[in-house]
């Protein structure tokens, strides 16, 4: 054992050791029980940035966990390696896509390596590899068959500098989510994914969902939206009647106004014979087309010069256009009631529109339930009642009709790029649509030369383009757009368990890996990527190919890693780069504060005095156990000793409680990591000539506690302890009979601030404790005079609070 504590020989050897060993591989042939552990899979930029230190250590620190508590586990890796980065990169760089990526996938492992994680590479996918992407066009196919993938003409979001369809959600405040353009309306034909057909179950199954934070599941429903409410009809002389939906009936006495959207095919009407709601839909089309955008962007409307009428008052009401109705939710037209609606509201008051209260309240814009005014015979009524009431007369009249209805929309996956999945299907003249033969996939994408802004897409390559047809043989043409990026990361998941078997896109594996048991990532993927695996896991099902309906049993979302308040980019020139830091302190070290910072839920601020710290708590323990082998070098101590130490016993197996609670059931790290330090503390106050046994035993259960954060380090102090492998031992277990200690240190507050500890017995009366404590100066100079005390707060054998 070196004197001094030289990480990098000693994370090289480690690291050498698990590689010849191969350690870290998974078998599904295990009477184990499984883990399945995973972060989510990174794209491959060239670069680790601190996000994904902190993403892959908080998997590994779970994953080792979970290995010395003798469990089968897996923690695969793979690249999301498609995408217009890739693009952009290759054209700045000079290269090709595929060079580029590639490049920076054998760079980035290296990287990941160098962080000591337990990765079973053996598992590696990259979803640029044809041997990925083939399952995916063969399952476009079978969904195509099954009609759960359609092709229509759509209002899409349109990135002019990407020059691709966005998703609503890639939409980030009218822009772009990756150049930062404005985006744009544009209608083009495109494919889609029917997700709707599983809206139900999706929200649903939300509930089932019992470990995955709160706020993810609510931004989940929040983004199905299901909500119940009534069709209306408004008659309408020139064109019969206006449907909207509303699911607050209650307020159709206060309807000032209906609204269509731009969309609308009475809009597409009236545009033909009117040029300023022509100009007027033209203008509206040059921002997003998300539920989010439209409700940011300002206000804009014209008055169509249609009245419709109010079913339930016969009054004549104005209709005009707005930008934010959607055309995708509802009927595309909506009854607008100002005093009880933001946007109806903003919109009224902007062009002058009647506002007629209907709901009683002090407030302008009411937009709560409550009890009905100004509303006929249904005045007084509460807002539950009247929804009910007036749905009834109006159903009975023909003029409403109850209804179940989604916010979310169908998912269009078409993309006008080339770094990206080819779509497998074929245009012939005679057959029209058809989907390529199974036995020609995958369809690979062509070979480029050169690769610039003119030739991004696939509609160039001629060779690629020109094709026979599957059906008749005829002279046919392929599809050119390629698949959205998100398709690719909707199934990566279950491909791991079998990522090289060429005949199947999922075979048995699936059943004895799936669902994952812990998934991490970023809490910013709660709609985009985990909604959509959730689709992706429910369509595998009902095609036979997995047994699970849900595909992650337990979430993790990590917080970002920030510094001088801000998000660490390039831009803002406040990076920290990793590799630097591993050659400066070393992985351990790494891995340490990134744990140990900040609760892994929440957001971290870079400290250069925390990496510091973290540091020299390694050095400091390393100088301990060197000084305790080198005074013991003639002892032989054994791992099966016990201690009659009551205090030590005590501490011991608290902290090994603790721990392993922390770790396991609270993911709350940071604190796990506290109380070890809390314990090389007290193994620093024994004698280290009397106490030789005690601290042999102490330093090996907290050097295997301490293992899953800092593994290189571990696994070479406790070899040198116990010439033993520690990945061949098992976690320590709690020996609940040492915690019933006969001392306890009882917190003393007053006011809820600690001010002094005091040791008492475990079966102490409180009012022996209380004595003691009234008998402590650093107590008594915060209490002039005992009448000052309200009250006294006591939780056995932990706190004694004194209130003032």
């Amino acid at each position: 054992m070196n004197e001094t504590y030289n990480f990098e020989q000693l994370e090289a050897a480690c690291q050498k050791s698990w590689k010849e060993q191969n350690l870290f591989s998974s078998s599904e042939n295990s009477d184990k029980e499984k883990y399945y552990v995973l972060s989510m899979f990174p794209y491959p930029s060239g670069k680790l940035h601190m996000g994904h230190v902190r993403n892959y250590t908080i998997g590994d620190v779970i994953s080792r966990f979970k290995r010395l508590n003798n469990f089968n586990v897996m923690q695969p890796m793979g690249w999301d390696a498609f995408g217009l980065p890739a693009e952009n990169a290759a054209i700045q760089n000079e290269t090709l896509p595929d060079k580029w990526t590639m490049s920076n996938i054998a760079s980035m492992k290296k990287q990941l390596d160098s962080l000591g994680l337990s990765i079973d590479w053996d598992r590696e996918i990259a979803t640029c590899d044809k041997s990925y992407y083939q399952w995916e066009q063969w399952l476009f196919i079978q969904l195509y068959k099954k009609g759960l993938i359609y092709k229509k003409t759509s209002i899409v979001n349109w990135d002019p500098v990407d020059q691709t369809v966005l998703a609503n959600e890639q939409v980030i405040d009218g822009k772009g989510w990756r150049s930062g353009a404005d985006v744009e309306q544009k209608e083009i034909p495109q494919y889609f994914f029917r997700i709707t057909d599983y809206a139900d179950e999706l929200n649903t199954d939300i509930e089932k969902l019992n470990d995955w934070p709160s706020q993810v599941k609510l931004m989940q429903k929040n983004w199905i939206g299901k909500s119940f409410g009534y069709k209306v009809n408004f008659p309408q002389d020139d064109y019969k009647s206006i449907s909207v939906f509303t699911t607050r009936l209650d307020t159709i006495f206060g309807v000032s106004f209906l609204a269509l959207s731009p969309e609308h095919p009475i809009c597409s009407e009236l545009r033909k014979k009117n040029e300023d709601i022509d100009n007027f839909i033209k203008d509206v089309k040059k921002t997003g087309v998300s539920t989010a955008e439209q409700a940011k962007a300002e206000k804009k409307g014209i008055f169509t010069g249609l009245y419709a009428t109010n079913p339930v008052n016969q009054k004549k009401i104005p209709v005009w256009i707005s930008n934010y109705v959607l055309m995708g939710y509802g009927e595309g037209a909506i009854m607008a009631v100002p005093a009880h609606d933001d946007r109806d509201y903003e919109f009224a008051k902007k062009y002058d529109l009647e506002i007629t209260k209907v709901i009683q309240s002090d407030d302008d814009c009411f937009t709560q339930k409550g009890i009905l005014i100004n509303s006929d015979v249904y005045d007084n009524e509460n807002s539950d009642a009247a929804i009910e009431l007036i749905g009834k007369e109006l159903s009975r009249s023909k003029f409403a009709e109850k209804q179940t209805k989604y916010k979310l929309r169908d998912w269009g996956i078409s993309r006008q790029r080339y770094w990206g999945c080819p779509i497998p299907i074929i245009y012939c003249e005679n057959c029209g649509e058809v989907c390529e033969d199974e036995k020609n996939l995958p369809v690979t994408l062509p070979k480029k030369d050169k690769f610039d802004f003119e030739n991004q897409s696939i509609k160039t390559e001629l060779e690629f383009i020109t094709c026979k047809c599957p059906s008749c043989g005829s002279k046919a043409k392929r599809e050119t757009d390629t698949m959205d990026t998100f398709v690719e990361s909707s199934w990566y998941f279950a491909r791991y368990a079998c990522p090289n078997d060429n005949n199947k896109m999922l075979n048995s594996n699936v059943d004895y890996w799936l669902p994952v048991d812990q998934y991490i990532g970023g809490i910013e993927h709660a709609i985009l990527h985990l909604l959509y695996a959730r689709f992706f896991t429910k369509v595998l099902r009902d095609l036979g190919l997995t047994k699970v309906s849900e595909p992650f049993t337990k979430l993790l979302t990590q917080g970002m890693v920030l510094k001088d308040g801000s998000k660490m980019s390039k831009s803002k020139g406040n990076t920290v780069d990793p590799a630097h830091l591993i050659q400066k302190y070393g992985a351990d070290t790494a891995r340490l504060f990134i744990m140990f910072a900040a609760p892994a839920d929440q957001s971290l601020e870079w400290s250069d005095k925390g990496i510091e710290g973290s540091h020299r708590f390694l050095k400091r323990l390393y100088s301990q156990i060197y000084n305790f082998k080198k005074i013991h070098s003639d002892s032989s101590f054994n791992q099966a000793d016990k201690s009659n130490n009551e205090e030590f016993l005590f501490q011991l197996n608290r902290t090994i409680e603790k721990v392993t609670d922390d770790i396991d059931r609270r993911n709350s790290f940071n604190t796990a990591i506290a109380a070890m330090m809390e314990f090389v503390n007290y193994l620093s106050s024994l004698d280290i000539d009397k106490d030789g046994n005690e601290l042999f035993i102490g330093y090996t259960r907290l050097l295997i506690l301490l293992s899953p954060f800092v593994p290189h380090f571990s696994e070479y102090l406790y070899e040198s302890l116990t010439n033993e492998n520690l990945n061949e031992k098992q976690w320590p277990e709690v020996d609940k009979k040492s915690l019933k200690t006969k001392k306890q240190i009882i917190v003393v507050q007053v006011n809820g601030k600690v001010r002094d500890n005091i040791e008492c017995g475990s079966d102490e009366s409180q009012s022996s404790i209380e004595e003691k404590a009234f008998s402590s100066e650093k107590v008594l100079k915060f209490i002039d005079d005992k009448k000052m005390i309200k009250k006294i707060i006591f939780i056995k054998n932990k706190i004694l609070n004194i209130v003032i």
